[in-house]
């Protein structure tokens, strides 16, 4: 059963491996001189997905999830492995499943190379490996003192969805649908996370909430930041809502967005925006890395802004 499974559903030629999917492991070959990025996520039915949603849709998830961290660190993807926990085997979910998973593989050029299947609560596993040239990576302990502050795209749109979903944000119909996407569809900012090597000083993916995520690089690199919160980039769906309470806390800490924050040196500006044209990506400025602790909040007057909550907490009840 196990092995039909496999072969029905999740076995695929594997030109960019040694050796794929059907032996004890598969056998790689970086490219020379390259170094690996590895990236692991779980994923659990009723944690990060409810068992409404769309089986295509949590495939496409499930891998986004570990693309936008190999985005983070400026990688370029080539294999994966996926690990699924299912209650039972379900060929129509499984199709769907693999259906969503694949289209986003495609689309990044990643090969599934690996894995196993048992039965137990519903739960996915993916490791997700790329390449980056020697000392290109973005990491997070780099960013210095006088560095812009940038994110990708728009915030708080997945945040916003979810607290829609749960019933803990009243929003009209045609808003809820432009917000939607983001929480079942991100999109991994893999491209723009490639054109940032050289350039930026440090990277990271939002997951967990801006300033949350943020805080872990200003943790790495020993420095504090200055956020303009007027600045933020966030879908006009979004911003209507901002005068609720739960509605700020989502676009400041509610995580999901799986964009890019990122920094790099105020003298490098045009070629942050050269690397954003190029991954077709719009970036925004959103404050500055500053010699002092702590993360400040400003509000258009530069006054310091009350901070409620900086991210998800996955030990939270």
């Amino acid at each position: 059963m196990e092995f039909d499974l496999i072969a029905r559903h999740f076995t695929r030629a594997t030109p960019g491996a040694v050796l794929g999917v059907g032996d004890d492991c598969a056998l790689l070959a970086p490219t020379p001189g390259m170094q690996l990025a590895v990236s692991s996520d779980m994923l659990l039915e009723g944690r990060h997905f409810s068992p409404r949603d769309s089986p295509a849709g949590i495939g496409h998830k499930s891998l986004a999830v570990n693309l936008s961290d190999l985005a983070a660190m400026g990688a370029t993807p080539r294999w994966a492995t996926l690990s699924i926990a299912l209650p039972e085997a379900d060929d129509a979910w499984l199709t769907a499943f693999a259906r969503g998973f694949f289209r986003m593989a495609d689309l990044h050029g990643i090969e599934l190379v690996g894995g196993d299947t048992t039965r137990g609560s519903l739960t996915i596993s993916i490791t997700a490996m790329g390449e980056v040239p020697p000392g290109q990576a973005l990491r997070r302990d780099g960013a210095q003192a006088g560095d812009d502050i940038w994110v990708s795209g728009t915030i708080g749109s997945a945040a916003l969805a979810l607290a829609y979903r749960q019933g803990r944000l009243f929003m009209e119909q045609v808003d809820a649908a432009r917000v939607l996407p983001a929480l079942y569809l991100p999109t991994p900012r893999v491209e723009l996370g490639i054109a940032l090597r050289g350039i930026a000083s440090s990277a990271i993916d939002i997951s967990d909430g801006l300033l949350g995520d943020l805080g872990h690089v200003l943790q790495r690199s020993q420095v504090g930041a200055a956020i303009e919160f007027a600045a933020l980039p966030m879908l006009p769906a979004v911003r209507a809502y901002l005068h609720e309470t739960v509605a700020r806390d989502c676009v400041l800490a509610g995580g999901d967005d799986y964009e890019l924050c990122f920094t790099a040196p105020a003298h490098r500006r045009d070629a942050v925006l050269s690397a954003a044209e190029t991954a077709g990506v719009a970036v925004t400025r959103i404050g500055r890395i500053t010699a002092e602790p702590g993360l400040a909040l400003l509000d258009a007057a530069g006054q310091p802004l009350p901070i409620e909550h900086t991210g998800y907490d996955h030990f939270a009840a």
